[in-house]
């Protein structure tokens, strides 16, 4: 997922998001215990996801904080 298409996203969407992502980090560590995971790149891949979701809620939040004050 790129940065691009969260940006289009609204916060709630985001927030979503951020669940759905965390909920198949935690699957994909289940499977990775239990030997059933193939390619452990995925682990990597969705924990950078659920960095981009995190960083464009933080950028929203600073945006909002800054046009409030």
């Amino acid at each position: 997922m790129k940065s691009k298409e969260l940006r289009e996203l609204s916060v709630q969407e985001l927030r979503d998001k951020e669940i759905e992502l965390a909920r198949g980090l935690f699957n994909l560590r289940f499977q990775m215990a239990t030997g059933q995971l193939n390619t452990h790149t995925s682990i990597r891949k969705t924990k950078k996801d659920i960095a981009r979701v995190k960083t464009v809620i933080k950028e929203r939040e600073l945006e909002n904080s800054r046009s409030g004050a």
